[in-house]
C-alpha cells in the first residue's frame, strides 16, 4: 500500500506534470471506484488543475472554480502516468484498468488496481473534508506543528499496542503496515508494547524515529517517477518484507508475526530484548 512518502511523492510528480493543465476528459472504467455521484465525473472536464494536495495517504487534485478530484490507492491501487494516453476508449473488463484522466495535451494517467478486493477509491467534492476517510485523519507527522509533546499527548491514552495506533489514521495521518515496522526498528521498540506505557525517554526516542523515518523515505523518492516508487520504497526497507534476512544493525534474522490479512516485521534483539514474538493474534512476549 502506498503510505505518506510514497503519496507525497506523486503529489510532487503531479503537481510537476498536471498543475496549469486542463482535464479534457476523465473516464471511469470500473464503476465500482467512484464513492461519490454528486458532483458529476463531467464536472472536472474543462477545468484546470490548479493544485495537487496530500491529505495522509489521500491524493487531492484541485481545480479552477470546480471540484476536487481526491483518490486513495488502498492495497493494491496505482498511478501510472503516461506521457501519450493510447486513442480510443479504455473497455471495461476484468482488467486492471479503473479509471483514465486524459488532459488537453493528449498526456495524462490512469489509476489501476490488481486483484479482487476492489478498495480503490476516486471521490469528487466540492471540499476534501466531504470524504469521510479525509474527516477523520489525525495530524500529519510531517507538519511542522507536530512536535515531540503532541506526539506524547496523543499517545497518553492509548491503551492499544504501538502498532495498532502508528496505524490508525485518524491518530495519526499517513502511517501504514511497512513504515510502521521501520520506525519501531529505529525506535527499537517492540510493535507490542503499549502506547500509553512510553516512558519520556521512549516518546522521544519514537519521535525522532517516526520524524527520522518519513523524512528519509519522502527524501528518497522525491525525484522518481510515478512508475518506480513501488521499488524505490522496497529497496529501502530495512525489516519490513524481510523475514529471514539478517537485521541491516544487528545481524539477528528477521522475524515475522502474521495476522489474518497482514503481518508485520521485527528484530528480536533490537526489539523485544531477544525473545521471539507470538505469531498469529496472541500479542504477547512468549515466556
Amino acid at each position: 500500500m502506498p503510505e505518506l512518502p510514497e503519496v507525497e511523492a506523486l503529489k510532487d510528480f503531479l503537481t510537476e506534470h498536471l498543475v496549469g493543465h486542463e482535464i479534457v476528459r476523465v473516464l471511469p472504467v470500473a464503476i465500482s471506484v467512484l464513492k461519490t455521484y454528486d458532483p458529476p465525473l463531467a464536472a472536472l472536464e474543462g477545468r484546470e488543475v490548479t493544485a495537487v494536495r496530500r491529505h495522509g495517504k489521500f491524493l487531492d487534485l484541485v481545480t479552477d472554480g470546480g471540484p476536487h478530484f481526491v483518490t486513495h490507492l488502498a492495497r493494491a491501487g496505482w498511478l501510472h502516468w503516461k506521457d501519450e494516453l493510447p486513442s480510443g476508449m479504455p473497455r471495461p473488463g476484468k482488467g486492471p484498468l479503473a479509471l483514465r484522466v486524459a488532459l488537453e495535451t493528449g498526456a495524462g494517467f490512469d489509476l489501476t488496481e490488481a486483484g479482487t478486493q476492489k478498495r480503490l477509491a476516486v471521490y469528487v467534492v466540492h471540499d476534501p473534508q466531504e470524504v469521510p476517510g479525509v474527516a477523520r485523519l489525525g495530524p500529519d507527522p510531517l507538519a511542522d506543528d507536530f512536535d515531540e509533546a503532541r506526539l506524547a499527548g496523543l499517545l497518553a491514552t492509548e491503551r492499544r499496542r504501538l502498532k495498532g495506533a502508528l496505524r490508525d489514521q485518524s491518530l495519526i495521518a499517513g502511517v501504514g503496515n511497512a513504515y510502521s515496522d521501520e520506525i519501531l526498528h529505529a525506535a527499537k521498540m517492540s510493535p507490542f508494547k503499549l502506547a500509553a506505557s512510553l516512558t519520556p525517554e521512549e516518546t522521544a526516542r519514537l519521535y525522532a524515529a517516526l520524524r527520522d523515518t518519513l523524512t528519509e523515505a519522502v527524501a528518497r523518492s522525491h525525484g522518481v517517477a510515478a512508475g518506480r516508487l513501488k521499488a524505490e520504497k522496497k529497496s529501502g526497507l530495512r525489516v519490513h518484507g524481510r523475514t529471514g534476512e539478517p537485521c541491516p544493525v544487528c545481524g539477528d534474522t528477521i522475524r515475522e508475526v502474521s495476522f489474518s490479512d497482514s503481518s508485520l516485521q521485527y528484530c528480536p534483539t533490537c526489539q523485544t530484548g531477544g525473545k521471539p514474538l507470538a505469531d498469529r493474534r496472541m500479542s504477547r512476549l512468549l515466556k
